[in-house]
C-alpha cells in the first residue's frame, strides 16, 4: 500500500482502492518485476512529489508529461534530475528564463527537490515510463490518478499558482478553477518549442507577485 507520510494519503484514499488504481498496480507490477525492460524512475520513487511537497503546502503546480526515459534521470519531480546527471535542455531552459525573470543564477545541477520542500508541486501526467521509450506508460491509468490530483489542488480553497508550459499541461485548465487560482500558460520549454513563448513569460515573478508574502524562493543551493 503507497504511504505518502502527509495529508495527500487520506484524500487520495479512495483513488488508491479504486478500480482503475488497482489495474494500473498490476501492470506496474509486471513492468518492473517481470517485462525485460528499465522502468523509470525507481519504485520508490514513483510518488516523490506528492511526499515532497503536502497538499496544504502547495503554492504553484508544475504539471509535465512523464518521466525522462534515460538511464539516471528521472527520480519522481518533473523536469528535475538526480544531481551528477546531466541538465536536460528544458531544464537549462527553464534556469535560462529564471535568470532572466529574477536574477538568480543557475546551479551546476538540475536536482529540483528545493522547490519541492518550498511550495512547488512538480507533478508529471504520468509518472512512470520504460527505459529509452517516452510515453510508453500513457493511457494505462495515471492520467485519471493525476487529473484527481489537479481536481483536488483546485478544490483547495487557499489559492495557489498552475504553471501549464505546453499543450499538454495547457489542457488540464478545463480542470482548474481559474477564478480561484492563477493560472499560467506559455509554450514547453523545450529547445523545439521555447522561442515560441517560453522565454519572456517571466512566470516566477508573475506566480510570487501573485502569492504576495507566501511567494517561493526560487533559488536553488
Amino acid at each position: 500500500m503507497v504511504n505518502l507520510g502527509n495529508s495527500w494519503d487520506e484524500l487520495l484514499a479512495e483513488e488508491f482502492g479504486s478500480d482503475y488504481y488497482l489495474k494500473l498496480r498490476q501492470f506496474l507490477k509486471e513492468e518492473y518485476f517481470k517485462s525485460g525492460h528499465r522502468i523509470f524512475p525507481p519504485m520508490n520513487d514513483i510518488f516523490n512529489a506528492l511526499r515532497a511537497t503536502d497538499y496544504n503546502q502547495v503554492k504553484v503546480v508544475i504539471i509535465g508529461q512523464d518521466p525522462y526515459h534515460g538511464y539516471g534521470q528521472a527520480h519522481g519531480l518533473c523536469f528535475s534530475v538526480n544531481k551528477g546527471t546531466a541538465i536536460p535542455p528544458s531544464l537549462v531552459n527553464i534556469y535560462k528564463e529564471l535568470e532572466s525573470d529574477l536574477g538568480i543564477t543557475p546551479p551546476d545541477h538540475g536536482c529540483l527537490t528545493e522547490w519541492a520542500n518550498n511550495g512547488v508541486l512538480l507533478l508529471n501526467a504520468v509518472l512512470t515510463v520504460r527505459e529509452g521509450m517516452a510515453g510508453s506508460h500513457r493511457g494505462m491509468g495515471w492520467e485519471i490518478f493525476t487529473d484527481k490530483v489537479i481536481e483536488l489542488l483546485s478544490c483547495r480553497e487557499k489559492p495557489m499558482v498552475f504553471m501549464l508550459w505546453g499543450n499538454y499541461a495547457k489542457a488540464k485548465a478545463n480542470i482548474i478553477d481559474g477564478n480561484r487560482h492563477k493560472i499560467l500558460t506559455a509554450a514547453h520549454p523545450s529547445p523545439l518549442s521555447a522561442w515560441n513563448g517560453f522565454f519572456g513569460c517571466r512566470h516566477f515573478s508573475k506566480a510570487n507577485e501573485f502569492l504576495g508574502e507566501d511567494r517561493v524562493d526560487w533559488r536553488l543551493e
